[in-house]
């Protein structure tokens, strides 16, 4: 993500939900903003796995109905948002407030990967009463999770331009950061065997806007020729006829 915001450029840039991961920090445009549906719980201690986002929280609010005009945002950052919201509407929400060719990156987690088979099988020990056996729930159920597939077909419909797909994390599901180093192996041999199984993924799209085009600078226009060029021309056309008839 650090790398696929650090070029994109504009003035105003948007990150909804999320607020441990700094979406933002490597962007530059010079207004940037976080905002989430409620207010974050400060944390009793210090937690190492856990970032301080480098923006600060801006406001709360629903993200299907977002404070902000239509067109008035260059970019907007998604961190696993639609898993957590009601990710069609606010889609179209995102939709509404970006400019023609605005962007929107969003992050979210694969449902055909083993993080999903540990949600899935999570859901049906805790159907059979055996919900202690699997441990504390760190994982959204498999339900929430949007495949890249569908929103590809969200995106093309709402009238976006998929530009990058990128997936990681290709370890088991497990909630230790020690046991995730552990398995770091297996993401250099994911991403060259199996890439569309990654846990997580990352899709970028920009908006279009049918019929829209860039206008240039006003000292680019083109001079308009005068009328006495074409009652010139008109002259010179009328004398060859007279001759011709002579």
């Amino acid at each position: 993500m650090d790398r696929a915001v650090a070029d994109m450029f504009g003035y105003h840039a948007l990150q909804l939900g999320l607020p441990t991961l700094a979406g933002l920090q490597h962007n530059r445009m010079p207004h940037r903003w976080l905002a989430t549906q409620e207010m974050p719980v400060p944390p009793q201690g210090p937690d190492p796995q856990v970032g301080t986002p480098e923006v600060p929280l801006a406001l709360v609010t629903d993200f299907d109905a977002l404070p902000f005009p239509a067109a008035s945002l260059d970019l907007v950052v998604l961190p696993h948002t639609l898993e957590l919201s009601n990710a069609h509407e606010t889609l179209r929400e995102v939709e509404r407030v970006l400019v023609a060719e605005g962007r929107v990156v969003v992050c979210g987690l694969n449902p055909t990967s083993l993080w999903a088979l540990r949600s899935a099988r999570q859901r049906l020990w805790r159907l059979l009463g055996l919900g202690r056996l699997m441990g504390p729930d760190y994982l959204p159920l498999q339900d929430a999770f949007l495949g890249v597939w569908r929103l590809r077909d969200w995106l093309r419909l709402l009238g976006f331009e998929v530009e990058v797909v990128r997936y990681g994390c290709y370890a088991p599901a497990v909630g230790s950061r020690g046991w995730l180093q552990r398995f770091a192996w297996l993401d250099r041999l994911g991403a060259r065997w199996w890439p569309i199984l990654g846990a997580a993924y990352m899709v970028v799209a920009v908006k279009k806007v049918r019929g829209a085009r860039l206008l240039g600078a006003a000292w680019k226009t083109k001079s308009v020729r005068s009328a006495s060029t074409v009652v010139a021309g008109q002259r010179r056309q009328d004398i060859a006829k007279k001759e011709t008839e002579q």
